[in-house]
């Protein structure tokens, strides 16, 4: 039964007061900071030469100063919002503040080209000045886009083109999120189950197939409804993707999208050819999984059911926020203490479900905020591991904002699930050291082995979707429903291997999936679980290995992501430790064999 909001405890209910007491203050605070009606809003940050450092270092500070205090504006709105993305104050509210945001990246669009368009020699006066050297990477990365950066005039443009490109991404939130209206789940019985976005998991994850196989089915039937408008969106953020890489001279998306990280293109192709190499892995997987489920035919629907009972049934939400503190002693004493008085006393969390609350889970927050973290909490191990791996995102941003300036403390999108995946680890091996019977034993096996597949085969299988969309836009390519369905079908072919049948309603899925509106984001699950995998190893044994990973979670993003994590000690250039993650599944495939063999006679 799902609650109203205002029938939930105060304790499981994120703390967004603690950023504004009512909505009344936060709207004294956006009139005092939104400037004139008409442009410029902000004279002060109005176009200057920016060849004498002090100029420079006075214009960064007003416009960076004001970028944080509508940032913390935003964290507020968008919060709000999606605590109930129905209801109309907040969805004005937040409507407001994206503009505002738009409009302060629109009147300061002049700054980068400005400085590209300085001589080689009056560039690098500024990057020596003593008063700029807190903006010194700041200024590094713009000279990394110099060939990528058009005339001040051009750069206004293409900023005021903003509001417009985001609309696919805005609206198909709204659809998936608030507007879309599944048919119930029926399950062996014949008893109807609510199904939504947020239950769907919870669903698959159900000894009754009848049920998984009816969840499966009616959503993905919900978005066939509207196959041609969600079609039409991803064509439209796919375009909106082109449009930038071709205004900004990038040779494609891909390029387009990891350039300014120092990326190299060649790491995204080079993840999809080393998984593809482990595809008989993957195969042999689902051959065991139809085995030990002692079925004729193995479906979709099939792969996410746990092949043992897990022991213990379900757990509180109480009882999976001590077990995540718990799990976190390895990082030493002061990174747990931070988790506990986080979870506990400072409620980051909002906890459970409730009527048009967004569907998933996130760690939110700004440099003058807390971290808040958004679950719809079913009790299942899979919340419980949501929960470590959001709480890992928000020490990640904690320690980041705590050792890092605002310029330097957002830790780039390339490395950010490496602290989310390494706390699902360490909550693992926690859960791991209390195992008693080969039962539990299988059953977190299978959850390891559940996580690789999810995270990096199929992350790894939206990573090369996601491209083929947008190798499709770059040769004039118009995508449609039936070219979308049948190439997503083939790749779920391919990655699952010839013993999965797939349904005709798994066509649809690429409908339903948000991280397709991200611009190349899905691949960095699957780097991301590589390089906290390999790192994990390190951290168990090594005390020094401890303490860079703890040096990488402060660093924020004060050097290029890759950087980051040699630095930390992974390198994500080689295939080392997608190579490394291939073997460990391997290994806990045979683990698995072993621990199931009475399950095999």
């Amino acid at each position: 039964m799902i609650k109203d909001r205002n029938e939930l405890e105060l304790g499981d209910r994120w703390s967004v007061e603690a950023l504004y007491a009512s909505p009344e203050i936060w709207k004294k605070e956006y009139e005092a900071y939104q400037g004139r009606s008409e442009t410029p809003r902000w004279p002060e940050i109005a176009r200057e030469k920016m060849h004498d450092p002090h100029v420079a270092a006075s214009k960064f500070a007003v416009y960076f100063d004001l970028d944080r205090k509508l940032t913390k504006l935003y964290t507020y709105a968008h919060l709000r919002m999606d605590e109930d993305l129905g209801r109309d104050l907040f969805k004005k509210d937040y409507g407001l503040i994206t503009g505002l945001l738009h409009d302060l990246s629109q009147e300061g669009s002049w700054i980068q080209p400005d400085l590209l368009a300085l001589p080689q020699k009056d560039f690098e006066k500024l990057l020596l000045a003593p008063e700029l050297k807190p903006y010194q990477f700041f200024l590094e990365k713009i000279a990394r886009m110099r060939p990528h950066t058009l005339s001040a005039e051009l750069e206004g443009l293409a900023a005021l083109s903003g509001k417009a490109l985001d609309a696919p991404s805005r609206a198909f939130g709204a659809l998936s999120n608030a507007d879309l209206v599944f048919s119930n789940a029926v399950d062996a019985k014949g008893e109807e189950h609510p199904l939504t976005n947020g239950s769907y998991l919870s669903h698959m994850r159900s000894t009754d197939r009848t049920l998984r196989e009816s969840a499966f089915k009616n959503l993905h039937k919900g978005f066939e409804s509207h196959a041609n408008v969600l079609c039409e969106l991803l064509q439209g953020q796919v375009q909106a993707h082109l449009y930038y890489a071709r205004a900004h001279k990038f040779q494609s998306c891909l390029e387009s999208a990891l350039f300014p990280h120092h990326i190299e293109p060649s790491v995204y192709k080079n993840l999809i050819q080393t998984v593809r190499k482990s595809l008989p892995l993957m195969h042999r997987y689902v051959a065991l999984r139809k085995k030990i489920l002692k079925l004729s035919e193995i479906h979709i629907y099939d792969l996410m059911v746990p092949l043992v009972e897990e022991v213990g049934g379900s757990m509180s939400y109480e009882q999976a926020r001590e077990a995540v503190i718990h799990s976190t002693a390895l990082l030493g004493k002061k990174y747990q203490d931070d988790v506990r008085t986080g979870l506990t006393k400072d409620r980051w969390v909002d906890v459970y479900e409730t009527p048009r609350k967004r569907s998933g889970a996130y760690s939110s927050g700004c440099y003058d905020s807390m971290p808040y973290i958004l679950l719809n909490y079913q009790g299942t191990l899979n919340d419980v591991l949501t929960l470590a791996h959001e709480t890992g995102h928000s020490m990640h941003s904690l320690l980041s904002r705590r050792h890092q300036s605002y310029m330097d403390a957002q830790y780039p999108i390339f490395v950010a699930e490496v602290a989310s995946t390494f706390n699902e680890q360490l909550l693992l091996m926690e859960l791991q050291s209390k195992i008693k019977s080969k039962q539990e034993q299988a059953y977190l096996l299978n959850y390891q082995i559940e996580g690789i597949r999810s995270t990096i085969f199929r992350q790894t299988m939206f990573a090369e979707f996601e491209l083929q969309l947008h190798e499709w836009a770059e040769q004039g390519i118009p995508l449609t429903p039936s070219l979308l369905k049948e190439r997503y079908m083939q790749l779920n072919r391919d990655y699952y291997g010839s013993e999965i049948v797939l349904d005709p309603e798994l066509a649809i899925e690429w409908a339903r999936i948000p991280h397709f509106y991200y611009n190349f984001y899905a691949y960095q699950y699957a780097t991301g679980l590589s390089a906290a995998l390999y790192l994990f190893e390190q951290a168990k044994t090594s005390t020094e290995a401890r303490e860079k990973y703890l040096q990488f979670l402060s660093s924020g993003g004060s050097l290029y992501p890759l950087d980051l994590l040699a630095k930390a000690g992974v390198d994500m250039r080689s295939s080392v430790s997608v190579d490394a993650a291939m073997k460990r599944f391997e290994t806990w495939l045979k683990d698995l064999e072993l621990a199931l063999e009475d399950f095999l006679q």
